[in-house]
This record gives C-alpha cells, sequence and structure tokens, in this order.
C-alpha cells in the first residue's frame, strides 16, 4: 500500500541521487546530462524509471495536439523536473503543480542543479492526492 511515509521516502532516496550527481559533476551543464546522470543513479537503486513521459492535454473534450513531457516519473508517483538556471521563477512551480493535476501524482520535485548548494534549490511540491494517502 503507498503511504504518505513511502512516498516522503522515495523523494529522499531521490533527492540522495541528485546530491550525488551535483557532487560528482558540478553545476552549469546542460539539463540533459543532469537527467541522464540522475536516471542512471536512480535505476543503480532499482527505481521504475520513466523519462520523457507525455502528458496528454484535453480541453473542454478535445485532446490537444501539443501534449506535454515530464523529464523523470519515478515508480509512477513522483515526477522530477530538472533545471539548470541561474534562478528558480515561480513559473517552474506553477508548471510542476499542473503536472501534477493532469497526472493526479501526489508529488513532484522540481531540482535546479546550476547552483553551489543543490539542497536549497529542490522544491518539493504536494497534491491533494498525497494528503489522502494514510500516513503509514
Amino acid at each position: 500500500m503507498v503511504t504518505r511515509k513511502y512516498v516522503n521516502d522515495l523523494a529522499y532516496d531521490i533527492v540522495g541521487c541528485a546530491i550525488e550527481v551535483h557532487k560528482e559533476i558540478g553545476p552549469g551543464l546542460l539539463e540533459s546530462i543532469y537527467k541522464d546522470c540522475l536516471v542512471e543513479d536512480l535505476r543503480i537503486k532499482n527505481f521504475n524509471i520513466e523519462t520523457e513521459v507525455p502528458i496528454p492535454v484535453t480541453y473542454k473534450g478535445k485532446k490537444l495536439e501539443h501534449g506535454l513531457r515530464l523529464d523523470i516519473v519515478v515508480n509512477n508517483l513522483i515526477i522530477v523536473e530538472i533545471k539548470s538556471v541561474e534562478k528558480m521563477i515561480p513559473l517552474y512551480q506553477a508548471q510542476l503543480l499542473s503536472y501534477l493535476k493532469l497526472t493526479n501524482l501526489p508529488k513532484g520535485l522540481l531540482i535546479n542543479f546550476n547552483c553551489d548548494n543543490i539542497v536549497k534549490n529542490i522544491v518539493p511540491l504536494v497534491t491533494l492526492d498525497f494528503s489522502k494517502l494514510p500516513l503509514e
């Protein structure tokens, strides 16, 4: 059974992998490099990983041609959006919240690798679906 504790523990492990990637290769590279490295570390830990996951967007009953793609989905529970930007802006959080809403997944992590301290550049977001999960 999926619980809040399980989702939070999974997020903790993902953050640990992100810290490892950042420690190993440092800031200033392309998002695609960080994504590939993070995926490799997550696969080593035997997580179920999907990348470039398409999200169909439907508006008023009509499926739009321009669907969205998620960077990484871990264990079909957590969306991981990778950034390599000078400054995080509120738009990135809004996008992740929209992705969570469209997928009904309980948690997302927004991670900016272009920084000195990655821990201060990780934004966890949860949804109402997360709050409905049992604690343990």
